[in-house]
């Protein structure tokens, strides 16, 4: 017999403790019938309309998204905004939607383990340790080697062919007195990580692989200490864990007998849709 809802969700928060969850976050059920049985789910990164889109022609009775739908909190789920139209295309479909956003990034494993296994880079631990963890392994960020010692450039490359293609790509950001200084530890945090920099500096390490780093920090970080810093783009960051999302959801199903279907989007809601290199020779200012 397929489970219910509130069944899934039971082996969701065991996966994702709710308490692993930053205070600001909105996590959990967002909609759903708690009673309704589930025999179809699918993982995505963004609850946004193209995805609802996408549950609904695979028959998922549950999707589960990495971001928040209602972040911030609202007073309406009218139909007239995208978010309202989401949960009502949702709800009329029976679909349930599920959220797990923070508690997933601290989990073990989580959502920097799924960035490191994309890059093939062998963890060794958390950034910033989860204190209540006496197993010292759940925790934002990872710590991470490399099998064999890369450039900063051909480090940024080996990031740019194993992360999701977005129009974004890769960004690098090395020292240039040491253009060749070889990168051999690695820090990564999936999703927006600039705050962590105090973290990655503490620990030592020869490169960070991040999202959506800011100008200063990103200056501040680099004249500090001779860091490589990889900016990729943020969904391209987050998009891995949905597999291992998947993966999990997919023990549990087995050992209860579930028969659940698991699917992951491969739609990119990346927000940016192209990218056009600067030229120097060509742009105004530029020096002769």
């Amino acid at each position: 017999m397929p489970p219910v809802l509130s069944d899934v969700i039971s082996a969701l928060d065991a996966l994702w403790p709710p308490a692993l969850a930053e205070d600001w976050d909105a996590t959990g059920l967002v909609c759903g019938d708690p009673q309704a049985p589930v025999s179809r789910v699918l993982f995505a990164v963004d609850p946004v309309q193209e995805i609802a889109d996408e549950a609904i022609e695979r028959g998922a009775q549950l999707l589960i998204t990495h971001h928040p739908l209602y972040l911030r909190g609202t007073t309406s789920v009218a139909a007239d905004t995208f978010k309202g139209r989401v949960v009502h295309q949702l709800i009329k479909h029976d679909v349930a939607l599920f959220v797990a956003h923070t508690n997933a990034d601290r989990a073990d494993p989580g959502v920097s383990d799924a960035l490191a296994g994309a890059l093939d880079l062998r963890v060794t631990g958390p950034l910033i340790p989860d204190p209540t963890d006496p197993a010292g392994r759940r925790g934002l960020g990872r710590i991470c080697a490399l099998d064999r010692p890369l450039t900063p450039a051909e480090f940024a490359r080996y990031a740019a062919e194993r992360l999701p293609a977005t129009a974004q790509g890769v960004r690098v950001a090395a020292d240039p007195a040491a253009p060749d200084r070889p990168i051999r530890t690695v820090a990564v945090c999936g999703g927006s990580g600039d705050s962590l920099f105090a973290a990655v500096r503490a620990a030592g390490v020869d490169a960070y692989v991040t999202a959506d780093l800011r100008h200063h920090p990103a200056s501040e970080a680099r004249e500090h200490t001779g860091l490589t810093l990889v900016d990729a783009a943020h969904w391209a960051t987050e998009w891995p864990w949905c597999a291992l999302a998947a993966a999990e959801l997919d023990a549990v199903s087995e050992r209860h007998g579930w028969g659940l279907r698991t699917h992951v989007s491969h739609r990119i809601t990346d927000p940016w849709t192209a990218h056009a290199s600067s030229d120097p020779n060509t742009t105004p200012g530029a020096p002769n």
